[in-house]
């Protein structure tokens, strides 16, 4: 069995959420972030973390990757080109979609306050709306980002929609925000969220 560490409105709903995807036994540590427990695991004092074994995976999208590649499922095989796509949307969403948000998180109520500049939090909404219009380009008229396959990066996506919706930024309409209905629909996520208290 699986133990996850981290309250779920972090990136760990990320992977209470692959978890029921993939039919996983797992326990639930709802740990926040920055304790000496978390630490324990993770130097920076970040959640998520996985125990396996006795060992910790820490990173939400290193975990997840680890549990669709273990187990065989919401991902393509490594070393194919579909891997190789599939893995450029997970970039995608970490560089464009994630960093917009975690860039406006961290001057909102994660650094210090005397460090924080709100001023930057106009530029993350600007770069996450151009990620939106790189995103439906993409997406075409795909059910998920790699066509009828629901992968790792639309978990991702998805997780971060929600967070948009919670950090007040603008979800687009139109295909876009139709596939973000779809993917946060999935019966999957509605246990996490259910289970995990979120």
């Amino acid at each position: 069995m699986y133990q996850v560490i981290g309250s779920p409105r972090t990136r760990s709903m990320r992977v209470y959420w692959a978890l029921e995807e993939m039919g996983l036994d797992y326990e639930i540590n709802t740990t926040p972030p920055r304790t000496d427990e978390v630490r324990a695991h993770n130097p920076s004092g970040k959640v998520p973390c996985l125990i396996v074994d006795g060992e910790a995976i820490i990173d939400s999208v290193a975990i997840v990757q680890f549990l669709a590649d273990k187990h065989s499922q919401l991902t393509f095989p490594a070393g194919t080109v579909k891997r190789a796509q599939q893995d450029s949307f997970t970039q995608f969403c970490c560089d464009e979609v994630d960093g917009s948000l975690w860039m406006a998180a961290k001057n909102s109520f994660i650094h210090p306050e005397d460090m924080r500049v709100p001023a930057i939090k106009p530029t993350a909404k600007y770069e996450f709306a151009n990620a939106m219009t790189t995103l439906e380009t993409r997406l075409g008229d795909n059910e998920f980002v790699m066509g009828d396959t629901f992968t790792v990066p639309d978990l991702l996506l998805g997780h971060c929609a929600n967070w948009a919706v919670g950090a007040k930024f603008d979800l687009p309409d139109g295909k876009v925000g139709e596939y973000f209905k779809r993917v946060t629909a999935r019966p999957a996520y509605q246990r996490a969220k259910e289970k995990t208290g979120y």
